[in-house]
């Protein structure tokens, strides 16, 4: 069963954020945003209203059939315009990584592949989380945390000023 999730963040600053595997009485393979208390905002978008978002995870999914999929879109972090599309986190737990796709690099290079017009086009920056459902399931038991990307540095100011 595929468990996919699209989060958009606010765009503030989250210092603390982090994404934990959670067990669940079911033992269902998933994730949950843990989130200070003190944001009170969040915005929520359809799936039409972030169309490079809904691709990633179309492709990946149509490719390589998850048994988890989590598509982070994490432009907020960086200085780009508000509501963007241009930096990603994927994490991805498959069979495929068993089978043909053994090695981090291997399983990262597919990613990359599937996404390659994302890639030349809109999305300046994919974070990778490519797990074998039994790596997915260790990680899951001691509760691993998968840390967020980093905020942005100040670029090399190409972009547009981030809009607040």
């Amino acid at each position: 069963k595929l468990v996919s999730t699209l989060l958009f963040c606010c765009p503030l600053r989250v210092e603390m954020n982090m994404l934990r595997i959670a067990s669940t009485a079911s033992r269902t393979l998933c994730f949950q945003r843990t989130i200070p208390s003190f944001i009170t905002q969040a915005t929520a978008r359809t799936m039409s209203s972030f169309p490079v978002a809904a691709s990633i995870e179309s492709k990946l999914t149509e490719q390589l059939q998850p048994l988890h999929l989590q598509v982070l879109n994490e432009s907020h972090m960086h200085n780009v315009p508000a509501n963007s599309e241009t930096h990603f986190k994927v994490v991805i737990v498959s069979d495929a990584f068993d089978a043909e796709l053994k090695t981090p690099l291997q399983r990262h290079r597919k990613v990359n592949d599937i996404l390659a017009d994302e890639l030349q086009g809109p999305v300046h920056a994919l974070s990778i989380v490519a797990k074998t459902p039994k790596q997915w399931k260790v990680m899951q038991e001691k509760e691993t945390i998968i840390e967020p990307s980093p905020s942005c540095r100040g670029g090399d100011g190409s972009l547009p000023p981030k809009h607040k």
